[in-house]
């Protein structure tokens, strides 16, 4: 069961800190915006944005700042996870490719995720429905208007977050100078993707204790079977094979990943987590990116499967795009190689050199 754990960073659902002194210690904060007005017309008088720094801004000889990095997490995880040893610990350290004596380094947690404002906060139901775009807004509000940051060095961002980096490359066209996309397509998510997370939010709401989100108690027979449907969507079965290679052994392993994830999951968070990317469909916009930017997943993630050919049919579309597809190794993980930077650090100091100066 040694591997049973390295499940657990796959779609960024568990944040656990763990980091000694490779690099400085992140400052933490909140930004309130008022009356943030949603793509879907709903209105919050006080939207919360959690967020954590590492490092000093820098300007260049325009005024700018030029030393920033936007790093975006994925699906019900937050800015806490790229805090890792395994994450963080290979990149934010010292002569490391994002050194924060060097970079000025930002995490946030985005609407409905970590310490942001979310529907278990006490709207439930009634909390506005968040698109990616609102959350790109968000942060761009959080950048400009709290933080003083108006150029970014580089977005990037896994899976949800990866996707986010498509929509900051179009709707700021200007406003970075490269993009590290991990662990997405620029494409409308559709056939088994869809199928899949609709399937997430499906089998919470018919569980009769989810009560239409108002339940005192997590739904517990509905949540069971939404975590069990994540976890084959972002499963490697190369890793799962090996982590558990007889029958009790995979029975072990099921049964306490559910229960680990049972203790700390939210129904209605998740729910509109996966719901959040209902309107996302990058493809008619790509043309508009003006950053160099290199995409990379890897040949195992069956979130995003290569054999739809749909990246190498888009990424012609960025003038200065790229595409990297990682081969199955014994250290993929499937999804989750968005988050081992040993795998694919080359294409990101690749991406810095060819960037400097963009």
């Amino acid at each position: 069961m040694r591997k049973l754990y390295a499940f657990l960073i796959l779609f960024s659902l568990i944040n656990v800190v763990s980091f000694g002194q490779e690099y400085q210690t992140p400052v933490e904060g909140d930004y309130v915006i008022e009356d943030f007005q949603f793509e879907s017309g709903e209105t919050l008088p006080k939207l919360n944005l959690h967020y954590r720094t590492i490092g000093k801004p820098t300007k260049g000889n325009d005024g700018k700042v030029n030393n920033a990095i936007l790093i975006k997490h994925g699906t019900t995880g937050s800015g806490e996870g790229f805090l890792s040893s395994k994450f963080g610990g290979n990149l934010f350290g010292s002569e490391q490719l994002l050194d924060a004596n060097k970079y000025f380094i930002i995490l946030t947690d985005d609407i409905g995720h970590g310490d942001s404002s979310k529907p278990s906060d006490g709207m439930h139901m009634n909390f506005p429905k968040y698109t990616y775009d609102d959350m790109v807004l968000a942060n761009y509000k959080l950048l400009n208007e709290h933080l003083n940051v108006d150029h970014l060095r580089l977005v990037m961002g896994t899976s949800m977050g990866g996707m986010q980096s498509w929509v900051w490359g179009y709707t700021y066209p200007d406003f970075m100078d490269a993009i590290m996309p991990l662990a997405s397509l620029p494409v409308e998510i559709a056939g088994r993707n869809r199928m899949q997370r609709d399937m997430v939010a499906k089998l919470i709401e018919m569980d009769p204790q989810w009560k239409n989100g108002e339940y005192t108690a997590q739904p517990k027979v509905g949540l069971s079977g939404s975590i069990g449907q994540l976890m084959f969507m972002v499963s490697s079965p190369l890793q799962w094979q090996k982590s558990a290679p007889t029958r009790e052994e995979a029975e072990d392993m099921l049964d306490k990943l559910v229960e680990r994830y049972l203790s700390i999951m939210d129904a209605n968070d998740m729910i509109y987590a996966f719901e959040s990317s209902r309107f996302y469909n990058p493809a008619p916009h790509l043309a508009k990116i003006k950053a160099p930017l290199l995409a990379v997943n890897s040949a195992d993630d069956q979130v995003n499967p290569p054999e739809l050919g749909l990246m190498e049919k888009n990424i012609e579309l960025v003038e200065k795009g790229k595409y990297i597809l990682l081969p199955i190794t014994d250290l993929t993980s499937g999804h989750g190689t968005h988050s081992n930077p040993t795998i694919w650090g080359k294409y990101l100091e690749e991406l810095l050199i060819k960037s400097e100066g963009n």
